[in-house]
């Protein structure tokens, strides 16, 4: 399936979301986006570049090396942050990078309402299958 049927069906699947999409990390850029509301174009690219911060901004890229340095694994490649959730006052915004390829994040937005750990399972379900229609 296309990225933008399987973001949807992701929407679908999620309990409460009201929002999804995919970020490439590197570039900044949204790749795909399905949201239930209509969005100025400008929100969503802002969307994108503050989830390209939070994986990959400057003071998080110094906190993964110290991680990495303190563990014994600097020489590996591999991203230490996978998942953020972020609560805010009506939403919860999931944030997860691929495992494939680490360069690309899903953002999920659900009510509040949403059961957390249910939203989450789905969330990780649907994250594969974002993966490979990327």
């Amino acid at each position: 399936m296309s990225l933008d049927s399987e973001i949807s069906a992701a929407v679908a699947s999620i309990p409460e979301c009201l929002a999804a999409g995919v970020v490439d990390i590197n570039s900044g850029m949204l790749l795909g986006v399905r949201t239930v509301d209509s969005h100025p174009s400008e929100v969503l690219g802002l969307v994108a570049a503050a989830t390209a911060d939070l994986f990959a901004g400057q003071n998080v890229m110094m906190i993964e090396a110290m991680f990495k340095k303190s563990r014994g694994t600097s020489g590996d490649t591999r991203h230490y942050f996978q998942e953020i959730i972020v609560n805010s006052d009506h939403m919860i915004h999931f944030f997860m990078r691929g495992k494939k390829n680490q360069n690309y994040v899903a953002v999920f937005v659900c009510r509040n309402t949403a059961n957390l750990g249910m939203a989450l399972t789905k969330a990780r379900i649907a994250m594969p299958k974002l993966e490979m229609a990327v």
